[in-house]
Parts: structure tokens; sequence; C-alpha cells
């Protein structure tokens, strides 16, 4: 199962994106085989772990975490109906340090769902659970990385090629017309699979690998993006097939272990269960098979049906072995004296395939720049996923940070909660704890990050008459791209107004002519020069207009060091304090960070 995504923009697949050990041969991508299982890391290349420490020492503003708490516990209510989730718990670092490790609610609430006032039967207070720390959590979709990071480490082998089709190693696979799908295609969800089908309803294991092999593809392979739990769970009959393993073994022997992942598997014993969040009551018709309160299994019917070990679904884990998994990628896939990814294999992984469809960015299993869950944490480079269980990992190599939420939104009825609010709210508090120092003085202009908004920053009337007038400024944005825009404008009557076309100047980077005035989406989290000509006029005002859509926001924009010259000198300067009293701030505002 999975969430509905909303577009959003990424650059493309370049060969220095590949890495200088990826080979780029008639299209097709090669790594070096490595001899097989897990390597240690060199002790020169060992990177950090894990350790919870202080906001200020992993280099993030406590105020935005405490807000990012604040704003989680507010689901737990009304939302607008239900509460979106019955507990989370929620983490964030950055680096080596975990500065935000918070349980909130209840791991186990409701005993059962009563569909004929829908509302939860609540368990007596003292058969209640609270969240905790350590909770274990049915990961749901977010299964799917570890098939995939097993997938590649088969490819960095030799076992496994990106471009070879999945019949080359299932032969039964290629019946309907799958043929030609590729392992890329099952990696980035374009294989023309349709989303799901029931393979619950088949009673034999046979008659589910059947159903699979008589499935003809929705759409050509290759073109169309369309999310389908048939590409995993194809995929794992592949590892299975080329390793002689299956896939629990596969994720301990690979993975879990050498990375110390104590709290992460596939079909948690029974001595888990009182630290387990439980998911939901599983009845027809919400539900393909009728199991009553799904606690201690996995929730997904088809990962059910195939003995809780799936391609796509079925991994049980923890917020804290979720964010080793989350540092050891943004290591370069290391941790510690463990080595399970070569650094090429990993940025594979964050490098967009689907350039044709954008939108749908993705690399090799992970989801890239995706605001409808990342929120301001989304950018070009930031991987993650989500779990229809109300759970996600977002990870941003910008930053060098981490969010994990990990929720039991389905508990106890999977019909309560819709969207991504809880996720988004939590990413953006985390990529507004990342600070952005001013370029100049102790403070930049900020536009915020507020939805819905038209924020104005207006300078006073200039007289640039004797013409040759410039401004200068530094800038800085990062926001959703086409929908959230910072325009440069004047007027000479403050009324009506034009667009300005400016200049903008990065270090190392050739300048970037904006003609119609404005800039949108990504601009590397970094300061740009920008220069504007400025029309010759007695009164000229000039404005940055910054405006957002109700939907989602980035990072936001910022603008230091503002300073108008003419012939004659210099006509204002916002070093000058009498000069920046002069300007008129609506939704804008001072910030050191």
């Amino acid at each position: 199962m999975t969430d509905d995504a909303v577009p959003g923009r990424r650059d493309g697949v370049t060969r220095r994106q590949l890495g200088r050990c990826t080979l780029a041969l008639g299209g097709a991508l090669v790594l070096a085989p490595l001899p097989a299982g897990p390597a240690p890391a060199a002790a020169h290349d060992r990177r950090p772990t894990l350790r919870h420490g202080s906001p200020e020492r992993a280099g993030l503003l406590a105020a935005h975490l405490d807000q990012l708490v604040t704003d989680a516990q507010v689901f737990l209510g009304p939302s607008p109906k239900h509460p979106w989730y019955a507990g989370a718990v929620l983490l964030a670092g950055r680096g080596g340090t975990v500065a935000l490790h918070r349980p909130i609610g209840s791991a186990v609430r409701y005993a059962a769902y009563d569909e004929t006032t829908d509302t939860g039967v609540e368990l007596p207070a003292g058969e209640q659970i609270p969240m905790a720390e350590d909770t274990v959590f049915d990961l749901a979709s977010v299964s799917k990385l570890f098939t995939s990071i097993l997938a590649v480490q088969q490819i960095e082998r030799g076992a496994l090629e990106l471009t070879a089709t999945v019949a080359s190693y299932l032969p039964e696979f290629g019946a309907a017309g799958k043929q030609d799908i590729t392992v890329r295609q099952l990696l980035t969800h374009t294989s023309g699979f349709r989303s799901w089908i029931p393979l619950y309803s088949a009673p034999t294991y046979e008659g589910k690998l059947r159903l699979i092999w008589n499935e003809a593809p929705l759409n050509a392979p290759g073109s169309t993006y369309l999310y389908s739990d048939l590409n995993l769970i194809s995929l794992q009959l592949v590892l299975e097939k080329i390793t002689g393993r299956p896939l629990d073994t596969l994720l301990r022997t690979e993975i879990t272990g050498p990375l110390g992942m104590r709290r992460t598997r596939f079909n948690p014993p029974a001595s888990w269960r009182p630290r387990i969040a439980a998911t939901e009551d599983a009845r027809k018709p919400w539900s393909g098979l009728d199991r009553g309160m799904v606690h201690g299994e996995v929730h997904d019917e088809n990962a059910f049906s195939l003995g809780g070990v799936a391609g796509h679904a079925g991994v049980f884990s923890t917020a804290w072995d979720l964010a080793v998994l989350g540092r050891t990628l943004l290591n370069g896939g290391s941790y510690g004296r463990a080595r399970i990814l070569r650094p090429e294999s990993v940025e594979l992984m964050f490098t967009d395939f689907n350039t044709a469809f954008p939108g749908d960015e993705h690399g090799l299993g992970f989801e890239l720049y995706q605001h409808w869950y990342m929120g301001a944490m989304a950018t070009p480079r930031t991987a993650g996923h989500t779990g229809f269980t109300g759970t996600s990992l977002v990870l941003d190599p910008t930053t060098d940070s981490f969010l994990v939420v990990l929720g039991n939104s389905v508990h106890p009825v999977r019909s309560w909660r819709s969207g991504s609010a809880p996720r988004v709210a939590a990413a953006n508090n985390m990529a507004r704890a990342v600070r952005v120092r001013p370029e100049g003085g102790r403070k930049a202009w900020f536009a915020g990050m507020a939805n819905s908004t038209s924020a104005t920053l207006t300078l006073p009337a200039l007289d640039t008459s004797a013409g040759g007038a410039l401004l200068r400024c530094a800038l800085w944005w990062d926001t959703e791209p086409r929908s959230d825009v910072l325009a440069l404008e004047a007027s000479t009557d403050g009324t009506t107004w034009q667009p300005v076309p400016f200049t903008t100047d990065r270090h190392g980077e050739d300048p970037q002519d904006h003609g119609t005035g404005t800039v949108t989406g990504w601009s590397g989290r970094a300061w740009h020069r920008l220069t504007a000509r400025l029309p010759a006029a007695g009164g000229l005002v000039l404005r940055w207009r910054y405006t957002t859509d109700q939907l989602y926001v980035g990072r936001g924009a910022y603008v230091d060091e503002l300073r108008v010259t003419t012939r004659e000198g210099v006509a204002f300067d916002e070093a000058r304090p009498a000069d920046a009293a002069r300007i008129t701030a609506v939704g804008w505002a001072p910030s050191a960070d």
C-alpha cells in the first residue's frame, strides 16, 4: 500500500553523480563487483555513529525541535474529525547526534473499531500501552527500502544487473507481456504494473506466484510511473533466486546484523508484542481479510498471506534502528566498523532515474524531492519513503540531517487517516531547525514559511533618474517549485508593479539570468549575489514579493545586504541604520537564523 504523491521537480542524472567507479556502458549502469557479504569499513573511512545529544551539539535550533513536538501532539486530537494517529515516536538529528527522540500518545489504545458509530472501542486504561522510545512499528512500505538495499548489494557483487530483464532471472515472470521489464524498472516503479493485486485471494504460495506470472502490465514498461507493490514483491523473488536465501535471512545477514539493528526484523516474536504498536481492526469490507485487531503481525494483507516476509511490506523496526539505517546511508554506506554499501551505490540510490516523469523523482528504491511528506526538507537530493501504517523516513544529504516519524495511523481503522499533514509539519520544523546564517550582518530578512501568503519587503522611494542604477544584494531561496515564487518588482506610483529582471551569481558557478524577475525551487541552499539594472525614475519603489500556495512550502527566502547605487553615488544602503529603518516589511522579519 502507499500514500498518494504530489509532484515536485528534480534535475537529471549526470555522469559525475554516478561516481567515479560507475561505468556508463550503452545505457547500462555497471558497478565493479565486490566480494559477497558486508565489508568492514576502512579505519580512515569510519563515519559518525549515533548518540543522543543536545540540539546545539547537532547544530540545530532547539526552539524549532520543541515546536516539532508541539505540532505533532496536535494530531493526537481531531485531525479534522478523528486523530491522525493514536501515538507516534519522533526522532530527529544531524550528523552523529540525535537531538530529539520523543514518544507521544499511545502504542495500543483501542480494542476494536465500531463501524456503526465510527468510533474506537477503547481498552480499559490499565490495558492501554503508552508509546515509548523503543516502541516497535510495522513499517509497511518503508520495508521497500530494505529490499532495495539488498538488490543494490547484489548489483555491487555482480550477481544482479540493473538493466537486465527480470525474466532473465525468473523465466516464468516473462509471461503476459512482461518479458522486457528490467530490474531498474522494478526499483523505480516504471515497470507498467498496476498498483497491486489481491495475492491473498490465492490459497497457496504457488497460486500467488501464478497470479504474478499471469499479470499483464497496465502500461508499456518504461512508459509510465505507477507506484506498485508488485515491483518489490517481484524483486524479492529475484533476490531469493540469485542468492538461494529467503528475504528475512538476507535482511538479517546483510543489513540488520552488521549494523546492530537488533529491533528490526520480519515476523517479530511473541515476546516483542508488549513493545509493538497496534495497527488496525482488520475486517471486511475495509480490509481484504477478517483478522480483528492486528497487533504484532504485519498489517498488509498480501504480506500477511506471504507468511509475513515480503519485498514490499512486513519489516518491523524502531525509530532508533531506522535512524541507524539513515545515518549509514548519509555516511555513504558505512556505520562504525560495518559497511553495507559502497558510496557510489548510495549515490545511485539517491540519483533520479525518472527524469522522464517530473514530479515522480525516484532513485533506486528511494523517493526523491517529494514535498507532500518531506515538507521543507525536500531538495533534489532528499531521499525517503512512507508507509501506509503512518511511518516515514526522510534523509537530507544537503544538511546531513534525518527525520523519523513513526505513527500508528491506522489504529483503530485506516479511514480515520488521510493525507500527510503530521509528516509535513514535522519536516517543516526540522528544516527550520537548520540555521541559515546571514550573509553579511547579524540578521537577514526572512519571508517565513507560511502557506497561502503574500509577503512583501519594500524599499523607500528612490531617485534613480541619474541613470545607471543598480540593485545589489544577497539572495537565498528554497521554495516549492513553480508553486511558490519570489519576485522582484518596481513601481513609480505604488500601485502598478513591473517585474525587474536580475542576475544571480554563486561562487564557482556561471551567472544565471532571471529575465522574469523571479526565482522558484531549489538554489543549492547557498547565498547568491544578485545584480539588477533599475529603470530611471524620480521616485522608484522596489519590493520583494514572496507568494506561496495552500499546499506545501520550502525553507523559504532570505534577502540581505540591500544596496542601490546610481551614477551619482549610493541611493540606499541597508547597512546605514537610517536607510534600514525605512524598509517596510509585511510578512518578512529580520532573522539571525
